[in-house]
């Protein structure tokens, strides 16, 4: 598993790094278009893998009938994907039918932390191996954090080198940790940044992982009697 998330690693984040030279080269959408293409195979695939062996290992604990986990696994885990996905206000960017921009913003959700991805993945990974409590589940989410943590060193150099004196600007008014830059008053929260149709889509999707999760049985048969599953295994 470690070894499928460094190559995931290298793919998305060396592609993020190649991002300025590719467009200049290459174009915008072309570069995006090659970008998505090695990423999300790459994505489907560490999912799959993760949910055929999330229960591999040693069990470390088991807290699954506590009263309300259920409840507040589901709960932060929606709050996870509101943190995870700022992107989705600029869809059609992600398939490239609109041509792709990087921007650098801070308002909306960037005013809770500048690196609202970390964010999101420290609570999924928290909330999944709260809930799974084997020892598969937890080094993965040791692994899936080493690599958002490089990934907010990473981010802020690219946007250095990319935007100069503006992005040190909004460095200095917002943070890395959540709500550091609200508490110590360099940034305001503003609720109506928040009421975007994208929220609504995002919401959408959760629900459509709830309903979806009844399938992770038959989907994790599928993929293990494959060769590619026990090539990696």
């Amino acid at each position: 598993m470690l070894l499928l998330l460094l190559g995931f690693a290298i793919i998305h984040s060396g592609g993020a790094a190649l991002r300025l030279w590719g467009e200049q080269r290459l174009g915008n959408r072309l570069w995006r278009l090659i970008f998505v293409g090695a990423s999300l195979p790459m994505a489907v695939l560490l999912v799959a893998y993760f949910l055929t062996h999330r229960y591999d290992g040693l069990r470390l604990w088991n807290l699954q009938g506590a009263p309300g986990l259920a409840t507040a696994v589901w709960g932060l885990t929606a709050l996870s994907f509101l943190f995870l996905y700022p992107a989705t206000f600029h869809l059609l960017e992600i398939p490239a039918l609109l041509k792709p921009r990087m921007r650098l913003y801070a308002t909306g959700i960037l005013r809770i932390s500048r690196h609202p991805q970390m964010v999101g993945q420290l609570l999924w990974c928290f909330t999944h191996t709260l809930w799974l409590g084997t020892s598969f589940a937890l080094v993965t989410s040791l692994g899936l954090m080493a690599h958002h943590l490089f990934a907010v060193w990473h981010g802020d150099r690219r946007l250095q080198q990319r935007f100069g004196k503006a992005f040190e600007e909004m460095r200095r008014t917002t943070s890395v940790i959540p709500f550091q830059a609200v508490l110590d008053g360099r940034q305001k929260l503003v609720l109506s940044e928040f009421l975007r149709p994208a929220y609504g889509g995002i919401l959408l999707a959760v629900a459509l992982f709830w309903w979806s999760h009844r399938w992770i049985g038959a989907a994790t048969s599928a993929f293990s009697a494959t060769p590619l599953n026990h090539l990696l295994s």
